[in-house]
């Protein structure tokens, strides 16, 4: 078997991890060029082995020594050292793009954090978790998409506007899976917020839809829609092989938040998802939207 037929392997194997995991997300990427889909599902495959260092059935036994192991196997793939075939995969990804090792990183810095840390006192702490463990995968993707030439956008708004895309899909992730996180005890919202709506841990574990909730919740996804806002006015700028499965992306995840509507905010024996027709009757609209490129002005996004 040669070089080639290992490196094939190893990517259609991070396809079908993908596919498994990630079905909103696979969709997504199976609009992509052949060799960025590829790519993308390499980077996938590493997120998700972080995500499950900490979150995952052995998670109880990790320690931050077995974090400094993984950053150590990231170094040595980075270097073109891999140690199994994900590592292959995601090696070869890198020699191929100029992707930078910081976000890849700032994830693990992100895992350190879950190890010792379940709630989060104000926005600007859940922020700086939601970047560590999704703004991330928006910076790790940029090099990957591309940016257009013809856009006149800085290089640096349109990582902004990456950035803003990975942070409104882990604000989403959270407010799905409220009542999961609480299961494990853990509550990803913001503390202050939570008391100033007359609400407590209490309630979380409780699992109980109240007028309180719903408002509180009615503010957790305006917040969400914001970043996606933001998100959106950096897909004009990427390369037009791109543009369509990043719009499709996003469409798709946030209707997720919508969902959480439809449930009348029990997000905690509910889960929200989007159903396949919604997902195919997204494809067509965003198409609509990847050809309708103009040059945005970007700005830094929002925290508020």
């Amino acid at each position: 078997m040669t070089r080639g037929d290992l490196l094939n392997g190893a990517y259609n194997r991070c396809g079908e991890v993908c596919a498994e995991y990630a079905k909103t997300f696979y969709l997504g990427t199976l609009l992509m060029t052949p060799e960025r889909r590829r790519a993308v599902w390499a980077i996938y495959v590493w997120c998700r082995r972080t995500d499950e260092l900490v979150d995952g059935p052995n998670a109880s036994h990790i320690t931050p020594k077995a974090l400094d192991r993984w950053e150590q196997k990231l170094n040595d793939l980075f270097e073109g050292r891999p140690y199994d075939m994900y590592d292959a995969a995601l090696s070869d990804t890198v020699s191929k793009y100029p992707v930078d090792i910081q976000p890849f990183k700032d994830m693990i810095k992100g895992m350190r954090m879950d190890l010792k840390k379940s709630r989060y006192k104000n926005f600007d702490e859940l922020y700086l978790y939601c970047y560590y463990v999704a703004g991330t995968v928006g910076l790790m993707s940029v090099p990957v998409m591309g940016i257009a030439p013809e856009s006149k956008a800085s290089t640096e708004s349109v990582y902004n506007a990456a950035l803003a895309l990975g942070i409104a899909n882990q604000l989403t992730n959270i407010l799905r899976d409220v009542g999961e996180d609480a299961r494990r005890g853990r509550i990803y919202l913001p503390q202050d917020e939570l008391a100033q709506a007359g609400l407590s841990d209490e309630d979380i574990f409780k699992g109980k839809v109240t007028d309180k909730w719903r408002s509180f919740m009615k503010g957790q996804i305006k917040r969400a829609r914001m970043f996606f806002d933001e998100a959106e006015k950096g897909v004009a700028e990427l390369s037009a092989a791109s543009r369509w499965p990043v719009w499709a992306s996003l469409l798709l995840y946030k209707q997720i938040l919508d969902s959480i509507e439809v449930n009348d905010y029990d997000n905690f024996t509910k889960r929200a998802y989007v159903g396949k027709a919604k997902k195919f009757a997204s494809l067509p609209i965003a198409y609509g939207r990847a050809l309708m490129h103009g040059s945005s002005k970007l700005a830094e996004p929002s925290r508020s």
